[in-house]
C-alpha cells in the first residue's frame, strides 16, 4: 500500500519493543505508559489508551485569540444565518410545542426530523424511508455508533490518506488500526483500495469497513467523481466490504448541482453519515445516520444505551426551520459566502507562498491542503507560525502513523476574506523564514518532509508559487 503523493505506508505493527498480543493472537498493543501521578491509572479500560487530545482542539485556546489569524478549525460561519427567523422559530416552537420539545423522545429520533432529513438526501440522489435513518448527536456521534456495532479490538478500517481527525479518534478508541489507502486528485484510488483490502486479508486481519469522504474531503479538499464513486462500489463488492460515505459538506459545493452520493449507487452496502452543523448550525447538535434496515436496529440499541434518546429540542426545532424557511436559498448564500472565502485564500496562497509550495483548489466545502517545500516540517513550524499570529493544523494530525510533516491543512470557512489575505501573508514570512534557516543550516538531524525524498504533489489546477 502507499500513501498518497508517493509515500509507502509500513505494515500494521506486530512486534518488537513495547508491542504487546491480545488473547488469541489478537492484534499488537503498544504497551501503557500512562503518568503515574494519575492515581487512576491502573483503574482505565485498556481502550483508554488510545484516547489522545485532537491536534485542532489542542490549538483552540491559541488559535481563538482575536490577533491570531486561525487557518486551523473547520468552524461553520453563521454570520449569514437569519437569526430573526431562527428566533421566531425558537419562540413559536416554545409557546406551541414546548410539552412534547422538551421531553424525552425516541432513541431513533423523532419522526418529522426523519422525514424532512430524507428530504434533504433526496437533493444527492438518495431515495430513503424515515423509518431507515437513526439521529445522532451530530454526525460525530453516528461514526462512534457505528464503529462500536461493528468493530472489535484489533480490526482493521480503512481510511484515506490523509483523513478526517476525529474519525481517527474514534478508531483509535475504539483500538482499531487503521490502514491509510491512498488518494488522488479525485480521492480515493480504487486499484490502491483493491490492493489494500488483499494484502490486510492475505496478512490474516479482519477487515470491518471503508471509512470515507467523498465530498470537498477533509483534509484533502478533492472530490470522488461519479465515476470514482462507482469504481469504488465494484471493488467494494468483490472484496464484500462495507462502504461508511461520510458527508457533512455535499450540498456546498460551489460549481452545479450536488454529485449523487455513494448511497444513491448502493443501498445495501453503504451506511451513510449526514450533518445539519455545516448547512444549519452546529450547536444544535443534529446528525444521521442512514443505514440498511438490519443494521438501523443494532444502531437504535446503541443510541439508547448512550444518550437514551438524541436532543428531543434539537430535532423539533430544525425540522421547524425546514418546514417554514427556504433552506435550499439559505444554502445557496452559505456556498456563496464559502466561495467568497476560498477565493480569497487561494489569492493570498498566490500571492504570499515561497517556491516550491503547492496546494489543492477545492470545489467546495472548507479546506485546502497544502504541501511545502521539500525539508519544511509543519508540525515543527507551529509554534513559531502561532508566535507571528497565524495558526494552520500540521498534516501529521490526519494520518494514524505519525506521516504528514510536510503537509498542512488550511480552513477559509471562518475568517473574512480580508483576514484570509492577511494569514496568508503572515504564513508567508514564517515559510520564507523557515526555508531561509533551511538553504542556510540544513535540515534538523532525523526530520524534514518525513524524512522521505519525494516531489511535491500537484493537483489538477492547483496553482504553485
Amino acid at each position: 500500500m502507499r500513501h498518497p503523493w508517493g509515500v509507502s505506508v509500513p505494515p500494521l505493527p506486530s512486534t518488537g519493543p513495547g508491542v504487546t498480543h491480545g488473547p488469541a493472537g489478537g492484534v499488537a498493543r503498544p504497551a501503557r505508559r500512562d503518568t503515574r501521578l494519575d492515581p487512576y491509572v491502573d483503574r482505565y479500560a485498556a481502550r483508554t489508551h488510545g484516547m489522545t487530545a485532537s491536534a485542532i482542539r489542542a490549538l483552540f485556546s491559541v488559535a481563538n485569540r482575536p490577533e491570531v489569524v486561525s487557518l486551523a478549525g473547520g468552524m461553520p460561519n453563521i454570520a449569514d444565518l437569519p437569526l430573526d427567523v431562527v428566533g421566531s422559530v425558537l419562540e413559536d416552537l416554545v409557546t406551541t410545542t414546548g410539552m412534547r420539545a422538551m421531553q424525552y423522545g425516541s432513541g431513533q429520533g423523532e419522526p418529522m426530523i426523519r422525514e424532512a432529513i430524507c428530504e434533504v438526501m433526496r437533493l444527492e440522489g438518495i431515495q430513503a424511508h424515515p423509518d431507515d435513518v437513526t439521529v445522532t448527536v451530530g454526525s460525530q456521534q453516528g461514526l462512534d455508533l457505528v464503529t462500536r456495532i461493528f468493530c472489535d479490538p484489533g480490526d482493521v478500517v480503512l481510511c484515506e490518506a490523509p483523513s478526517y481527525v476525529g474519525a481517527l479518534g474514534v478508531f483509535r478508541a475504539f483500538q482499531c488500526d487503521v490502514a491509510h489507502v491512498a488518494m488522488d486528485e479525485q480521492g480515493l484510488d480504487p486499484q490502491a483500495l483493491r490492493e489494500a483490502v488483499a494484502a490486510l486479508r492475505a496478512a490474516g486481519r479482519t477487515v470491518k469497513f471503508l471509512y470515507t469522504i467523498p465530498n470537498f474531503q477533509n483534509p484533502a479538499g478533492v472530490t470522488q467523481s461519479l465515476e470514482r464513486r462507482a469504481e469504488i462500489l465494484r471493488v467494494a463488492e468483490e472484496a464484500d466490504l462495507l462502504v461508511v460515505e461520510d458527508n457533512p459538506y455535499g450540498l456546498l459545493g460551489f460549481d452545479g448541482e450536488p454529485t449523487p452520493a455513494i448511497r444513491a449507487l448502493d443501498e445495501d452496502r453503504v451506511v451513510y453519515l449526514g450533518s445539519f452543523s455545516k448547512t444549519f448550525a452546529p450547536g444544535f447538535r443534529v446528525g444521521w445516520v442512514l443505514a440498511p434496515h438490519a443494521v438501523r436496529e443494532k444502531l437504535v440499541l446503541a443510541q439508547e444505551s448512550a444518550t437514551l434518546c438524541p436532543p428531543v429540542f434539537s430535532q423539533f426545532a430544525i425540522a421547524a426551520y425546514l418546514a417554514n424557511h427556504d433552506w435550499r436559498g439559505q444554502i445557496k448564500v452559505f456556498r456563496e459566502m464559502y466561495r467568497e472565502r476560498r477565493d480569497a485564500l487561494l489569492a493570498g496562497l498566490a500571492d504570499h507562498m515561497p517556491a516550491g509550495m503547492s496546494w489543492t483548489v477545492p470545489t467546495g466545502g472548507f479546506f485546502v491542503w497544502a504541501t511545502l517545500p521539500p525539508g519544511l516540517d509543519s508540525h515543527a513550524m507551529l509554534p513559531r507560525a502561532v508566535t507571528a499570529r497565524v495558526a494552520y493544523v500540521p498534516g501529521t494530525a490526519f494520518y494514524a502513523d505519525g506521516f504528514g510533516s510536510r503537509y498542512m491543512r488550511l480552513s477559509y470557512c471562518f475568517p473574512t476574506p480580508e483576514r484570509l489575505v492577511e494569514g496568508t501573508r503572515r504564513l508567508g514570512e514564517v515559510l520564507a523564514h523557515e526555508a531561509s534557516m533551511l538553504a542556510t543550516f540544513g535540515p534538523a538531524l532525523g526530520g524534514g518532509a518525513d524524512r522521505l525524498p519525494m516531489p511535491p504533489y500537484e493537483a489538477p489546477g492547483a496553482n504553485q508559487a
